[in-house]
């Protein structure tokens, strides 16, 4: 008894230091006098961003500098130091932080112009851009450390070092010497660095999509997504959990946060499905699953679709085209699995006092169909992401007009705005520290050293290097968010998929996959941290109960890697066949994991049905017509036992 005792303890111990090692500083959201004076700023960074984006003629470096420094002396301010810190408050310590900040964005902007049109490496720092460079790396390590834990941390500044001491290496990864200044030259005082393409996306793109997202949750959005998700699947056997699904798909993918996804759908239905009948971690996982899931859904997707723009060099519009079918695809597995266990373990519907009627539901929000239309027919017509987002945050306002329930004053859309901001926050710090590593790789030339490393690996075996990739791109994800896990990835991965033949969309939406996956992914899974709270269980249950719901993450990938047609390229005919048996494939898969299809399944069942559902999404016909056969020869004798 007292070892078993001993071995709990020392399990919680783990677990506790883990979570320490990547959790993150505890937030705070201003209240009283400091609302009064964080509002009204916050909204002053809102405001500049958007007219940066829209009317202000202004260069790329200098956008982002200000952009830092307005979004970094929030995230001081709104974020502590320390898990435990007082979140009623920020300390001297955090203002500080903040007044540097804004000193680093006062010197900048008006050294601007000379620093634009300087010329890198050739013209002398000064001393206060030594000083200003320095301030602004020593921010950029602690906004990282405070938004997205140590486990980024850690990781940039293994780059830090491997770029100012690389030259004392020895083998293919040693690089030329790269002195203390030469290192701040570029990351700072270039768009290289940390003042570079992440941060630029995040202060164009990611922060339109963001503030479409949060307006639309002011007027009521989220509520409706709710409604319409319950009157739609709430009356089948296991409501709450189809629910879940639906409502956290249609909310994550305004949202592009699968944490404050969690956070927002979560607290209404993991409830419920406990209520129910539903384990806490059951619960969790389903929510955490569909929550993360938000990221793959067009239009909007996640924060790292709007990086895949510039950085592979696509469309917005061909990115959102070729999302449309792994998304489904990924929502039908979700819907499948939470079907068949719901049948097998008998859960019911949702309660009747909880399931609206499906025309009230459309007749109350309808007007929040507009804005997504408005959204995709922007991108079909070729705007920019950034007009984008800003078009479809008008087209809120002004369909909010229409209601007195969904119409917002000045006061309500001004939080909006600063909410905005506050979210941005973690995304500006992780997409900085992203900036800060590409301008250790493009010194160092790392990307070329690691793929001839990899390459020696597989020996240039694609499925080999697929599984490379993957397994990469989840364990760099680990305790970071998105768009660094995909930014990392893209750099060091990419060119390495290409090499053995991958193209240039399927390559970078493989690695998206798995950057989005690191959110739900033991044993950091920041997303099944947030659902812990909810459910009630342990997250490292719920993170491993949400990997077997979102297994189609981890197979699709592979699917439209060989099977291009997946991701909307190639004739119709062939991408309708591929997405037809996909589907079927992954319901298969579905009963095979929660062993129970028209009934229980034995193992042998389960084996036949989930051999069958991978030869489905296999994209190849000769695998298809033999998972036919074995679903015959298993189908056919049962359903004649049945007829007799």
């Amino acid at each position: 008894m007292s070892f078993s005792i001993e071995l709990h303890n020392m399990k919680l111990s783990a677990f506790l230091s883990l979570k320490t090692w990547f959790s993150v500083g505890a937030r705070r959201r201003p209240e009283g006098i400091y609302e009064w004076i964080f509002t009204p700023f916050a909204v002053v960074v809102g405001v500049y961003v958007i007219s940066a984006a829209t009317l202000i003629i202004i260069s790329p470096w200098t956008l982002t500098v200000l952009f830092f420094s307005g979004v970094g002396a929030l995230a001081f301010l709104t974020t502590g130091a320390f898990e435990d810190s007082k979140i009623e408050r920020p300390s001297i310590l955090d203002m500080g932080f903040a007044l540097a900040c804004l000193a680093v964005g006062l010197y900048f902007s008006l050294q601007a112009s000379t620093i634009v049109d300087r010329i890198v490496l050739l013209d002398e720092l000064t001393q206060w851009d030594v000083l200003f460079g320095s301030i602004v790396f020593v921010l950029t390590l602690e906004i990282t450390r405070r938004t997205t834990g140590l486990g980024l941390t850690f990781i940039v500044f293994a780059f830090v070092v491997y770029n100012l001491f690389g030259h004392l290496l020895g083998g293919v990864l040693k690089h030329g010497d790269i002195g203390y200044l030469h290192f701040i030259e570029i990351t700072v005082f270039t768009t290289d660095g940390i003042f570079g393409l992440p941060l630029r996306v995040a202060a164009t793109y990611a922060f339109m999509f963001v503030m479409f997202g949060t307006v639309l949750h002011a007027c009521g959005g989220g509520a409706f997504f709710f409604n319409f998700a319950a009157a739609i699947s709430g009356r089948s056997p296991g409501g709450p959990a189809k629910v879940a699904v639906i409502s956290s798909g249609m909310y994550g993918m305004l949202s592009g946060s699968p944490t404050s996804d969690v956070v927002t759908t979560g607290s209404i239905t993991i409830p419920i499905m406990k209520r129910l009948g539903y384990r806490g971690a059951h619960a969790g996982a389903i929510e955490v699953a569909a929550s993360t899931g938000g990221s793959f859904v067009p239009p909007v997707l996640g924060t790292a679709a709007f990086l895949m723009v510039d950085f592979a060099g696509l469309e917005y519009l061909q990115i959102a085209v070729a999302a449309v079918i792994p998304a489904i695809l990924y929502y039908i597995s979700i819907y499948a699995q939470v079907h068949f266990s719901c049948l097998r373990q008998g859960f019911g519907r949702l309660d009747d006092d909880l399931i609206p009627s499906f025309v009230e539901t459309l007749k109350d929000g309808w007007l929040f169909i507009v804005p997504l239309t408005v959204l995709t027919v922007a991108l079909i017509m070729g705007f920019t992401p950034t007009m984008v987002g800003i078009m479809g945050t008008v087209a809120v306002l002004v369909v909010s007009i229409f209601k007195a329930s969904t119409r917002i004053g000045p006061i309500t859309l001004a939080k909006a705005l600063s909410e905005t901001c506050y979210r941005m926050v973690p995304v500006a710090g992780a997409c900085a520290a992203a900036g800060l590593i590409i301008g250790g790789m493009t010194m160092t030339g790392l990307a070329g050293k690691f793929a001839h490393l990899v390459n020696g690996l597989t020996d240039g075996h694609m499925f080999l290097t697929l599984l490379v990739t993957a397994a990469l791109t989840v364990v760099l994800g680990l305790g970071m968010p998105t768009p660094s896990a995909y930014i990392l990835s893209a750099a060091l991965m990419t060119p390495i998929l290409t090499e053995v033949g991958v193209a240039t969309l399927p390559a970078h939406m493989f690695v998206f996959y798995y950057a989005v996956m690191s959110a739900l992914t033991p044993p950091v899974a920041v997303a099944a941290y947030a659902a812990s709270s909810i459910a009630e269980d342990n997250p490292l249950l719920i993170a491993v109960m949400a990997v077997k719901f979102a297994l189609a993450a981890f197979i699709v990938p592979f699917a439209f890697i060989y099977g291009p047609e997946l991701l909307m390229i190639g004739p119709w005919h062939v991408i309708a066949f591929s997405f037809i048996t996909a589907a079927v494939g992954l319901i298969f898969i579905s009963a095979a994991l929660e062993a129970y299809f028209q009934d229980h399944l034995a193992k042998w069942e389960r084996l036949i049905i989930g051999l069958a559902g991978f030869g489905l999404i296999m994209p190849n016909y000769y695998t298809a017509g033999a998972s036919v056969a074995l679903l015959a020869v298993y189908f056919v004798p049962r359903y004649i036992r049945r007829k007799n």
